[in-house]
């Protein structure tokens, strides 16, 4: 029975999961928050589940009208056992699955000096009841199986990462000189070279000609290896080393061949699915980015922005001045990075379309662009073109049409680019998606400004500023994520505290400084800074700009579009 038989019951239960690898941990709440059955332990095994089975025909008996409402605090994949059991239970039920962070966040604020097993299920329990979560929609099998399989490949490019960092470290005292002149040990020339050639010993002796036979490995480069290793200052030579270099080497390739299996595994699973998202349409987004991407996304209708789709993946820029950079300077303020958050296989596959999609993809290239006009560049200039490649994904994914290039004259757009055809999610900071993918075509809307080449000095902005849409655009909460202190700030509601960003130095633990996030405005209550109002206001602060200027600067770092007649086109 689904969620629309809810209305018609009379008895709501909760029931909490807290999963685990080889057992799970039950509640059982009545509305009004009492024990509505005896919480226990149950292993993942058919006893484990014929016991939790009769638990729910104890609970049905007393309240035949029951409706379940069911939370499950999934622990990795260990769930995905209790879920395809529960789902074939006989009553009426809503279940709702995953949000690990929500749940210890939600734990937390309810019982904060608890922390077990039984305590986490009875939070979950309270959580289904008093929340409401939406229903968890069922896992198709054919993505089940690509789940499966993205869990695998990630894996054991872990592994290939580990046994990689093994090498690099034995190398180090082995044939120090090799990393200078390789910039990837995953290289297949690398590889290669180390199967047959382990240390610098085995290097210096081998034959020119035997080097460049290796492929990739140029005749230059081969001069240049057997010199390094002829006045190698290795510390570590001998039989030993050669046995544990060609031990790591033979483990490598070992994993490197999984992890190729796997690869193609993958991209068969995602060409074979019932129904195509279209993203691999995308120019830059392969087959196997695409089968990746899907894996991890599951239902693009779990995001309702592009934003948030971003934020899941960890694809933003962070401020980065704290410390010194490698040459012992200071880093200036405002020096941005790419966050380190979100899932690592995404990123590496992301980050190589990223790559190809600045040559290829007008939409990115276009971008790529004008960020090199603004001096942007490196790292996060690609970050930049990953967020756009992922705003394309959520676009074709929610439109179900594929991308065309030809859509839009990304790189010579027209002089009022109102009055052109509206098309699917480009401009920052917009609505659900409903609002924004209008087009019959599937590519980012027309809200870029016109494209700068990058022989071309920037032009200056002269456009009149839209404080307003500016302000609806950019709220605290992303500006206060930028800078780093988000996650200083105390309280778990909207409204927090903590030390002033303004005029407090890292370190001061005085949290003179409220913020509500719900209604973006902040205050100081420092007597000498007394700083307050909007986003606006605290970005003119933070920076020490006039108003004007701060709002330019504002949506430039962003990308938002921020004059009037810009903000009429995504109605």
């Amino acid at each position: 029975m689904t969620t629309a038989t809810a209305a018609q019951c009379c008895t709501r239960i909760g029931v909490g999961f807290d999963t685990a690898r080889y057992a799970h941990h039950v509640t059982f709440l009545h509305a009004d928050l009492q024990a509505a059955g005896k919480p226990f332990y149950f292993s993942e095994t058919a006893q484990g589940y014929q016991q939790l089975e009769q638990a729910f025909q104890q609970v049905d008996q007393r309240h035949p009208e029951a409706h379940f409402h069911i939370r499950i605090d999934a622990a990795g994949q260990y769930a995905a056992n209790l879920e395809a059991f529960l789902r074939r239970l006989p009553y009426a039920t809503t279940i709702s699955v995953g949000e690990p962070a929500r749940n210890r966040k939600y734990r937390e604020a309810i019982y904060p000096k608890r922390k077990a097993d039984p305590v986490d299920s009875l939070a979950m329990a309270r959580f289904a009841l008093h929340e409401h979560p939406p229903a968890t929609a069922e896992l198709p099998p054919a993505m089940q199986a690509l789940r499966e399989i993205a869990s695998r490949l990630e894996s054991q490019t872990r592994q290939s990462t580990r046994l990689t960092n093994q090498l690099h470290n034995l190398l180090a005292r082995v044939f120090p000189e090799l990393a200078l002149l390789a910039k990837n040990l995953q290289a297949q020339w690398v590889v290669l070279l180390l199967e047959k050639y382990p240390t610098a010993e085995h290097v210096a002796r081998a034959q020119l000609r035997s080097l460049t036979a290796i492929p990739h490995l140029t005749a230059d480069k081969a001069q240049a290896l057997q010199a390094a290793a002829r006045a190698s200052v290795a510390s570590f030579r001998g039989p030993l080393a050669q046995q544990l270099v060609t031990n790591l080497v033979r483990s490598l390739r070992q994993s490197q061949a999984a992890e190729k299996e796997l690869h193609d595994l993958l991209v068969q699973q995602y060409l074979a699915l019932p129904q195509s998202n279209l993203i691999n349409t995308i120019t830059g987004i392969g087959d196997a980015t695409a089968a990746i991407l899907t894996a991890k996304i599951l239902d693009i209708n779990r995001f309702a922005t592009p934003e948030k789709l971003d934020n899941y993946f960890g694809v933003f820029p962070e401020e980065d001045s704290s410390g010194t950079d490698k040459q012992g300077r200071p880093k200036a303020p405002g020096q941005l990075v790419m966050s380190r958050k979100g899932n690592d296989l995404v990123r590496k596959y992301l980050w190589l379309a990223a790559g190809t999609a600045c040559q290829h993809n007008p939409a990115v290239r276009a971008l790529y662009h004008r960020l090199a006009a603004r001096g942007i560049s490196g790292g996060v200039a690609i970050g930049h073109c990953m967020r756009k490649l992922l705003h394309l994904v959520f676009a074709v994914w929610k439109t179900g049409k594929p991308f065309n290039p030809d859509h839009y004259p990304w790189e010579n757009p027209p002089a009022r680019p109102g009055n052109a055809e509206k098309a699917a999610g480009h401009s920052q900071g917009t609505g659900p998606a409903e609002k924004v993918v209008t087009a019959a075509t599937a590519t980012v809307a027309a809200g870029a400004p016109p494209v700068k080449q990058p022989t071309q000095a920037p032009a200056p902005r002269t456009a009149p500023v839209d404080f307003a849409a500016l302000r609806q655009r950019v709220t605290m909460e992303q500006v206060l994520h930028h800078i780093g202190i988000l996650g200083e700030l105390r309280g778990s509601g909207p409204q927090r505290r903590g030390r002033c960003p303004i005029h407090a130095q890292p370190g001061d633990r005085r949290r003179t400084f409220s913020v509500n996030l719900q209604k973006n405005v902040f205050q100081c209550f420092d007597p000498e800074c007394n700083a307050h109002g909007n986003v606006l206001d605290f970005w003119a602060a933070l920076r020490g700009l006039p108003l004007v200027q701060a709002a330019r600067q504002l949506a430039d770092t962003f990308d938002v579009c921020n004059a009037p007649d810009t903000e009429k086109r995504n109605p």
